[in-house]
């Protein structure tokens, strides 16, 4: 996929849902047209939703749209834990036909990501939560171009950058840097490039904005009450972030692009900010 950015969600765990219930989320999702889904990095085997059920019918979900499209909807299940867990869990999302892991970089540290890259084929979508510490504080803060370089090194594949109007701490041009920064060689004779993931109260709005900054469309976009919330509900929010996706990509102001496009109108007049002039994204 080179011509938009992938399309994503994260499935929270606060809600309570069941493994059964996780899949017919994920059901709509897919239906809706998402590209990439992910468990949240408190979801890992809790009792309410057992990682080996949640991988049992999620991704008989995935499959059977698969079968029936051709089309292959990325989930990244949350094997983070113990090392010998997690070698067990990747082997069970890779037996049952998935496609993508995700582990919590600060739960496992330089040598636990080392060691599951060694045994996983799978790609690695690694989550930085625990990262505030270690950037805020004025005693050990670390500055995540420089971090960034260790994980990439260690095997991550995905790295969450944090989004644009965040809602967290981060200022725009901090999250644009660190965007910038996983595309930049390690050294003049290796790359390990890894994919930018931006996340965090994302929405339709924030999309053209995002693109612009990072000059390239090879980034996975996670929006949760950018799709959720939207007013045409699942379908509409996913379609609203693949049309303002299409017009960044094409170089067309989104309000222009949303006079033909109901999903991405509603999304610009639903998330766009009540003092936001139109056309600033």
């Amino acid at each position: 996929m080179n011509d938009r950015p992938m399309i994503g969600t994260i499935i929270k765990p606060s809600v309570g849902l069941s493994p059964d219930d996780t899949a017919a989320l994920v059901d709509q999702l897919i239906e809706g047209g998402i590209d990439f889904i992910k468990d949240d990095e408190l979801q890992a085997n809790g009792p309410h939703c057992p990682f080996e059920e949640r991988v049992r019918e999620v991704m008989r979900v995935i499959n059977r749209h698969a079968e029936r499209t051709g089309r292959k909807v990325m989930y990244a299940f949350n094997i983070t834990g113990e090392l010998d867990e997690m070698r067990r869990n990747a082997d069970l999302v890779e037996s049952a036909g998935g496609t993508c892991v995700m582990v919590s970089l600060f739960s496992l540290g330089l040598a636990g990501l080392s060691a599951i890259r060694s045994h996983v084929r799978l790609p690695l979508h690694c989550h930085r939560n625990g990262w505030g510490i270690y950037s805020r504080s004025p005693d050990i803060g670390i500055n995540f171009p420089v971090w960034q370089k260790l994980w990439r090194l260690a095997g991550a594949d995905h790295l969450h950058v944090n989004g644009l109007s965040n809602k967290f701490t981060e200022t725009d041009e901090t999250v644009v840097q660190s965007a910038r920064s996983l595309g930049q060689p390690i050294s003049a004779t290796h790359g390990y490039q890894a994919m930018p993931v931006f996340s965090s109260g994302q929405t339709a709005v924030q999309m053209a904005p995002s693109l612009a900054a990072i000059g390239h469309t090879d980034f996975i976009y996670c929006a949760g009450g950018g799709i959720m919330g939207h007013p045409g509900g699942v379908a509409g929010g996913v379609a609203s972030l693949r049309q303002a996706a299409e017009a960044a990509a094409s170089g067309i102001p989104a309000d222009e692009y949303a006079l033909d496009h109901k999903e991405l109108a509603e999304a610009l007049s639903h998330f766009r900010a009540p003092d936001e002039p139109q056309g600033k994204r």
